[in-house]
């Protein structure tokens, strides 16, 4: 078994009963979302774990070879060439690495929520259709399906059941991933049979709003409260 990722590790109190591990985007690292946690965070929430993981580095084709983190390399632009897909399977298989080993710590299998943005965020909705684990929640923020007729026409054949719901959220002025990728992606897992809450918001470029996190909130809180 490969090493696991180097992780930073948050926690909003000392018995937490679920865990969300969340992916940052290209050539960021772990400690980027970090600081979102007290912003999101509601004070009737139960006791949370936010692992935030550290993508390897590696030369990201379109930025001439230059080596950062990242979950995959990106070798053009066009979305459906966009993702090195080999790269996406690897960055797939540690994430469920990762959930082995929360798992094996003691949270409930149903108590694992993903997340991501940008790349982790394509990291995080390509979780939901070929992780080894039956990953219940699924946070995907300024992000798209990577290879997504192929993938979706895979997952349909799979015969797996489309449990997992899933958040996504996307800047209309989006110049990095346009939203029209990030609405086809959201319209593409609805038509597998995925419960997706849609969100588009006007102005907003590739970074996070205050109204996106005031949704999120309200997403995560009708989960996190309702038993």
């Amino acid at each position: 078994m490969s090493q696991l990722l180097e992780t930073h590790v948050v926690t909003t109190g000392p018995a937490p009963r679920y865990v969300v591990i969340w992916l940052h985007g290209l050539g960021a690292d772990g400690f980027d979302f970090a600081p979102l946690v007290p912003e999101l965070v509601a004070p009737d929430w139960p006791d949370l774990k936010f692992v935030f993981p550290h993508a390897p580095v590696r030369p990201i084709t379109i930025n001439n070879g230059y080596s950062m983190r990242a979950w995959y390399d990106i070798r053009e632009l066009d979305l459906e060439q966009r993702a090195d897909l080999e790269g996406v399977y690897a960055s797939v298989a540690q994430i469920d690495a990762l959930i082995d080993a929360e798992i094996a710590a003691g949270f409930a299998p149903e108590n694992v929520l993903l997340a991501g943005f940008s790349q982790g965020g394509a990291i995080a909705l390509t979780m939901a259709l070929q992780s080894r684990h039956a990953v219940p929640h699924v946070i995907a923020l300024s992000t798209y399906l990577p290879a997504p007729t192929a993938t979706t026409e895979q997952y349909r054949n799979s015969g797996r059941s489309p449990a997992t719901k899933i958040f996504m959220a996307h800047g209309m002025q989006d110049p990095v991933v346009p939203v029209q990728a990030g609405m086809q992606s959201y319209q593409l897992l609805e038509s597998v049979g995925f419960n997706v809450q849609w969100h588009a918001y006007p102005g907003l470029q590739h970074q996070l709003a205050q109204q996106e996190v005031t949704d999120l909130q309200r997403w995560l809180g009708a989960i996190l409260t309702a038993s």
